[in-house]
């Protein structure tokens, strides 16, 4: 008689699991968005040059998106997509002299990702269906996250939710995008860096809250 051992973590590993997640997010944080920050803004207020201290800032996340690449032993496309336009926009401000256009490529990351959100919608494997797997696995195991993508199958109010979702996280980067490049030609160069970084931290935690009082609301969470 064979003892079929069960794929649900316990609570233990569900704790451990969510700590990770939290630890990833902190360090996500601290490495692309807080570090290229302190280095932009120490580097100018040692007598950089502008494009120069964003060229040094933003290159900053090399390092990070590397450490990932080499980690997960695969090729992240969203990390060399990010990895090659920060490369590209050095480049371009180096060449033009307009600082500004680190700035702009920003927006144009968000713009791109926000076209990639919208195009998954009418798709089977909307954006929002991708990448919940991970937390869904995290909290009710492999077996677990194989029934709830199921739903997918003969529930027409979860296929509903989840295009829902996905279509307002690509007109939010959509809409943040459009933002960042017009403050990034508004305002000082010193203040569009530090603004643009605000804004886009605002933007993200409103995100997700709302996405996560939606999921409870509709019957999504798990």
């Amino acid at each position: 008689m064979s003892v079929q051992t069960s794929t649900v973590p316990t609570a233990t590993e569900a704790r451990q699991a969510s700590a990770r997640l939290r630890r990833q997010l902190g360090l996500q944080l601290i490495f692309e968005l807080a570090l290229p920050l302190a280095g932009y803004y120490g580097l100018r207020a040692a007598g950089a040059a502008p494009w120069l201290a964003l060229t040094a800032g933003g290159a900053l996340t090399a390092p990070w998106i590397l450490y990932g690449l080499l980690r997960h032993r695969r090729l992240d496309m969203t990390a060399l997509f990010t990895l090659s336009l920060l490369l590209v926009g050095a480049a371009a401000s180096a060449v033009t002299g307009d600082p500004r256009l680190m700035l702009v490529k920003d927006g144009a990351i968000g713009a791109l990702l926000g076209l990639w959100f919208l195009g998954s919608v009418p798709t089977r494997r909307p954006f929002i269906m991708t990448t919940s797997r991970a937390v869904v696995v995290a909290k009710v195991g492999v077996a677990g996250a194989d029934a709830w993508e199921a739903r997918w199958e003969d529930d027409a109010d979860f296929r509903r939710h989840i295009r829902i979702l996905s279509a307002i996280w690509g007109v939010v980067f959509l809409g943040d995008a459009g933002i960042r490049v017009a403050l990034a030609y508004a305002l000082p160069l010193d203040a569009a860096q530090g603004i643009t970084t605000i804004q886009w931290l605002v933007v993200l935690g409103g995100l997700l809250v709302f996405h996560a009082r939606y999921v409870a609301r509709t019957g999504l969470k798990v």
